[in-house]
């Protein structure tokens, strides 16, 4: 079989067939009681989020609700620790929680691998992405990821208020991935498109959720069609090439680990870059401090990564287990919030304060366990790049009006909407 022959399937064949999975009633409005009813879906949770945590973490530390067919949601750092390492009771094959489960077949390659994969296949195909995201192959995108930053800054001349979110940070890991996947620069919009579709959209009807999966699944069809085509030095090409176990990729390993990258490369970075320039916006003395003294920025970068960490995992239970004191049932889901684990007081001294120049700070904002972030170099260079570009150029912003930000639902929470005053 040629290389081409091998992507010429439909759409059908390259993403899971919902047909085999198990739906469930889509269940939204407001929460009654987040202790039995929670939802991250809504905006209470958005924009309240870290007070919840709180909450909960002081009267009931795993939360239950009947929304997406039984979900749990623990808030200590203990809990959610115990659950990533545990792979003989928690299955991967589906990390975003929603009103459909996949079928068990999909195990143990998942949608998406391998932040999808179970063991034993995840060692292997998350082995197959780390050279791509060496220290030493972030370090060469610096210079361009920096010069970027600039041009974004550019772009404010003559202006007083901007959009820290819409106009800088979701451009940055946008324009970082589409050069790493080798895709047009030109499709930021319709990567927006995707980013919220998948994540945000997560609890829609099947029908509202198979379209988004189509239009994202079409695109990376005439991706990697044009790279058959056109073979280039980037990570798509390096995918389509890739052999496991002496084969090449299957068609849907390839696409689904091509969605994965261009969806969380985007999303968790821009929420990062969203909630850190949030912080500096409202707190004065860490931004003048941040600004005057640039040997802190790098304390400060994992500070706002332990404070503001963007990303809640999931699990499936695979069979009934007890832990943090409550009966996990088969197929449930489970939640795993990192940034509920990282502000857990038993875990960090004044885990509640945003303490710029911390000294220990062994957070889990990039996961924990054998999923960690393959992206974590990555990622922390783009945030550096970010706050270094804009805290030079903007020493002085404060936000414009505090209700005007808008916290993205789901999994992934950042600022989707941040007004600021500059200058």
């Amino acid at each position: 079989m040629t290389v081409d022959d091998r992507f010429t399937e439909d759409f059908q064949r390259l993403t899971p067939e919902e047909e085999r999975g198990v739906r469930n009633e889509v269940v939204t409005g407001p929460v009654s009681d987040w202790t039995t009813d929670f939802s991250h879906f809504e905006e209470e949770y958005a924009q309240n989020a870290i007070q919840i945590w709180d909450d909960l973490r002081g009267r009931c530390p795993v939360a239950r609700t009947e929304r997406f067919g039984g979900a749990w949601l623990p808030t200590r750092y203990e809990d959610v620790q115990a659950i990533a390492y545990d792979t003989d009771h928690f299955t991967s094959r589906a990390i975003i929680v929603s009103n459909y489960r996949p079928p068990l077949d999909l195990a143990p390659v998942g949608g998406v691998p391998p932040i999808s994969s179970d063991p034993p296949f995840h060692h292997d195909a998350r082995k197959l992405l780390l050279p791509a995201f060496t220290k030493t192959n972030v370090a060469k995108q610096e210079i361009t990821t920096r010069a970027f930053c600039h041009k974004l800054i550019d772009a404010f001349e003559g202006k007083d208020v901007v959009d820290a979110a819409v106009d800088y940070g979701m451009h940055i890991p946008m324009r970082v991935i589409a050069d790493m996947l080798g895709f047009p620069p030109e499709d930021n919009e319709k990567f927006a498109v995707f980013v919220e579709r998948a994540l945000e959209g997560a609890n829609g009807t099947p029908e509202e959720r198979q379209e988004s999966a189509g239009d994202l699944f079409d695109y990376l069809l005439v991706q990697i069609r044009d790279h058959v085509a056109n073979p280039r030095d980037d990570l798509t090409t390096y995918l389509i090439n890739a052999e496991l176990y002496g084969q090449k990729l299957e068609p849907q390993h390839v696409a689904g680990t091509m969605a994965l990258l261009l969806i969380a490369g985007i999303d968790t970075t821009w929420s990062a870059i969203g909630a850190s320039l949030w912080h500096l916006a409202q707190n004065p003395e860490d931004r003048k401090r941040l600004v005057e003294d640039p040997s802190l920025r790098p304390k400060a970068v994992e500070e706002f990564l332990r404070a503001y960490a963007p990303v809640t995992m999931a699990r499936l239970v695979k069979e009934d287990v007890e832990l943090g004191g409550v009966e996990m049932k088969k197929e449930d889901w489970v939640l795993l919030p990192f940034p509920a684990a990282n502000r857990d007081p038993e875990r960090f001294e004044d885990a509640d304060k945003v303490i710029i120049d911390r000294e220990v700070n062994r957070h889990a904002a990039f996961g924990l366990g054998i999923h960690r972030c393959v992206g974590s170099h990555l990622a922390r260079m783009e945030l550096t790049v970010a706050l270094d570009v804009w805290l030079d150029r903007v020493p002085e912003f404060t936000l414009v009006d505090p209700e005007s930000v808008r916290w993205s639902v789901g999994q992934i929470r950042g600022p989707r909407e941040l007004p600021v005053r500059i200058g």
